[in-house]
């Protein structure tokens, strides 16, 4: 069909000329989009106030016959989420999840779940239903789950040793393997992270758990920045992007 519907995250918008908008919307039905808005910034009908970053819209949109962008010819406002674009700290971290989810999806590819847990953690982030790190955390590792490339948190990728098996409280863990590996295994040449299996076990939980029960974790400063440090490692690293908002949030941590 040439007209669709669909629930849609604004995750970019650029200026397209005197009165257009260039839109990147990942929608609930057909995943990630790129749609032009007409005349959006003259008009204070049809488009005022909607289609900021990281609103969540009801976006009605026309398909090009060719292989042009679609348009879109009518939003609703669902969700603004004002606290979000009057927090530095937290558009940092709704514009580092935006960035993640346009480097990895491929337009046109619906992805249900993820927009799931987008909406859900924008929501949180507007609303302070839990720490915006925690948010964060819960964003990253869910996303690698959906993306195929959750790291292997429970045991050696090369002996298959368990980490309960593992000595001490920390576990040598290989980013480009994207696995643990223990001690025995574990290259020479290479500089793995070493993490608490403290840290291990809380991210296999939160990855597993259903969304409602995760605000039940808790999280000690430590663990949260060791958590923070070790994703903001892994997901640039193996998408192979270095991410703006990323720089501008370790900045604002400072």
């Amino acid at each position: 069909m040439l007209i669709f519907s669909s629930p849609a995250i604004v995750l970019r918008r650029m200026d397209f000329g005197d009165f257009d908008l260039i839109l990147t919307l990942f929608t609930k039905s057909d995943g990630k989009i790129t749609v032009i808005a007409k005349s959006a910034k003259k008009s204070t009908r049809r488009f005022s106030g909607i289609l900021e970053p990281f609103s969540t819209i009801d976006a009605i949109c026309r398909r090009s016959k060719r292989k042009g962008m679609s348009v879109l010819q009518e939003a609703s406002l669902v969700k603004a989420h004002p606290a979000i674009r009057t927090d530095f700290r937290k558009t940092a971290y709704a514009g580092y999840w935006a960035e993640i989810v346009i480097e990895w999806s491929e337009d046109g590819h619906e992805q249900p779940s993820l927009f799931e847990l987008l909406d859900h953690v924008l929501e949180g982030l507007d609303q302070g239903w839990m720490p915006d790190e925690v948010l964060s955390l819960l964003f990253q590792i869910r996303f690698l789950r959906f993306a195929g490339m959750h790291p292997n948190l429970t045991h050696c990728r090369v002996c298959g040793a368990e980490l309960e098996g593992m000595p001490g409280l920390l576990a040598p863990f290989d980013l480009a393997k994207g696995s643990l590996v223990c001690e025995k295994c574990k290259s020479p040449l290479s500089r793995p992270f070493f993490l608490s299996k403290r840290l291990l076990k809380q991210l296999q939980w939160t990855s597993e758990a259903d969304l409602d029960a995760v605000g039940r974790i808790k999280w000690t400063p430590d663990t949260e920045r060791e958590a923070s440090h070790f994703l903001e490692s892994f997901i640039p690293h193996h998408l192979g992007k270095s991410f703006r908002s990323l720089k501008v949030l370790r900045q604002l941590r400072q």
